[in-house]
C-alpha cells in the first residue's frame, strides 16, 4: 500500500514538472512576440516640375485603383516566377496600397501644374474626365537574379459626361532591390512607383497636348 502510495506522489510531482514547463514555455512566447514595421510609399512634395508649359483648362477626378484584395489590405507581399505568392507577418504598410497609389497620383498631377485641379474622387468636386485605374502588382519578386520590386498597373481616362474612353496607359517594370532585408525591398518599390506615376502623368500630357480640350461654353442667363 506503502508503494503504491509513493509511485501516486510521483506520478503527481511529474505532472506538476510537465505543467509547470509548458505553463513557463506560454509566458516565454508571449513575451517574445515579435513587433511589426510599417513602412509607407513617399509622396514627393515641391514646386511644379513644368510651370513653363501651358495649363491644360480641365479638372480631373481620380478614382481609387482597383485590385485583389492582397492590394487592398496592409500587408507587404512577395512572390516568385513561379506565381507563387505570400505577404509577410510583421512587415506592413501604413496603409493599403490602392490608397497610396491614389494619393501619389494625384498630389503627383497636382504638382506637374498642367491641369487646372485634380481632385480625388471622395471629394464633393466636379470634373470633366475621370482616371481610374487597375493595380496588378506591387511586391518583391524572387529571381534568379535576385530580388526584383516589381510594380504594374494601368490607368484610363473616361469622359464625364459620355463615360467614352479616351485614354489608356500601362505601367510594368521590375526594379532591382539593393539589399536583402524588407527595408531595402520597400526602398525600391517607392522608386518603381514613383517612376511609373510619372511616365503615366507624362503620357496623360501628351494625351491632352494632342487632343486639346474644347473651351468651355458661357451659358446665357
Amino acid at each position: 500500500m506503502r508503494l503504491k502510495r509513493e509511485e501516486f506522489s510521483m506520478k503527481n510531482k511529474a505532472t506538476m514538472f510537465v505543467a509547470t514547463l509548458l505553463v513557463g514555455a506560454f509566458f516565454a512566447g508571449c513575451g517574445a512576440t515579435r513587433a511589426s514595421h510599417y513602412y509607407h510609399l513617399t509622396v514627393l512634395e515641391g514646386s511644379p516640375s513644368s510651370t513653363d508649359q501651358p495649363q491644360f483648362p480641365v479638372t480631373l477626378l481620380v478614382s481609387p485603383f482597383n485590385a485583389s484584395h492582397l492590394y487592398r489590405e496592409d500587408r507587404i507581399v512577395y512572390g516568385t516566377q513561379h506565381e507563387q505568392m505570400g505577404t509577410y507577418q510583421f512587415e506592413r504598410w501604413s496603409e493599403p496600397p490602392t490608397e497610396m497609389l491614389d494619393e501619389i497620383l494625384v498630389r503627383h498631377l497636382r504638382r506637374s501644374g498642367r491641369f487646372r485641379e485634380v481632385h480625388s474622387l471622395h471629394s464633393t468636386s466636379r470634373g470633366d474626365y475621370l482616371l481610374r485605374g487597375h493595380l496588378y502588382d506591387l511586391k518583391e519578386l524572387a529571381s534568379g537574379s535576385g530580388l526584383m520590386a516589381r510594380v504594374s498597373f494601368e490607368a484610363e481616362l473616361l469622359d464625364s459626361k459620355t463615360k467614352n474612353t479616351l485614354w489608356t496607359h500601362s505601367y510594368t517594370h521590375d526594379e532591382p532591390v539593393g539589399g536583402k532585408d524588407v527595408a531595402a525591398v520597400v526602398s525600391a518599390l517607392n522608386r518603381n512607383v514613383q517612376a511609373g506615376v510619372a511616365d503615366t502623368t507624362a503620357s496623360l500630357e501628351q494625351y491632352f497636348a494632342a487632343h486639346p480640350p474644347a473651351p468651355a461654353v458661357a451659358s446665357d442667363n
